[in-house]
């Protein structure tokens, strides 16, 4: 039994909610979100989205959580946003935008240049002493995400001194290096 599947959703002030023909969407202040669902049935009952199914098949189980987490998701997307913080460790790592562009200076003997996709908005931060930080915020926590990885996949952060990208607060696994 989905324990999560079972908590019901609650429909935040200025959020709409509406389901027709097998899909949701989702309006805020902060966008629009659609999402297809099958093998559930979702109900809004007064202020909440609840999820349902009809059998214990192993297809339904599956997806009962999945789709009460989506939509959690998608509603806490449209009424407060999605945040992701990279943190650029190394000597010489720097990051810069223009609009959507991000510019990534990460020891290549080029510039890795990105056009970020116009829904999520960028931010770098760089102050004198700390390391460069790129701030990803959209209301898609998907989208985020994947924008998020893909930056991090171009220099992942490696096991001895550290350097790379990294998720701000992203705990890495440290090797000790050779003994002499």
């Amino acid at each position: 039994m989905s324990r999560i599947g079972n908590n019901p959703v609650a429909i935040p002030e200025g959020v709409t909610v509406d389901v027709k023909d097998n899909v949701v969407t989702v309006k805020g202040k902060l966008g629009e979100l659609t999402q297809q669902f099958d093998a559930v049935e979702i109900k809004l009952e007064d202020g909440n989205i609840m999820v349902t199914r009809s059998s214990d098949t192993k297809e339904q189980k599956a997806k009962h959580g999945l789709y009460r987490s989506l939509m959690h998701n998608m509603i806490e997307g449209v009424s407060k946003g999605w945040t992701k913080e990279l943190e650029l460790v190394g000597v010489g790592y720097r990051a810069s935008n223009q609009g959507q562009k991000l510019d990534l200076a990460l020891g290549f003997s080029h510039n890795i240049v990105l056009d970020i996709a116009p829904e999520v908005k960028v931010e770098t931060i760089s102050e004198k002493g700390k390391n460069p930080l790129v701030k990803l915020t959209s209301h898609d926590k998907q989208l985020v995400g994947q924008v998020a990885a893909k930056i991090r996949g171009f220099r992942k952060p490696e096991p001895y001194k550290g350097k790379g990208i990294k998720f701000v607060g992203e705990e890495l696994r440290r090797k000790a290096g050779k003994s002499a």
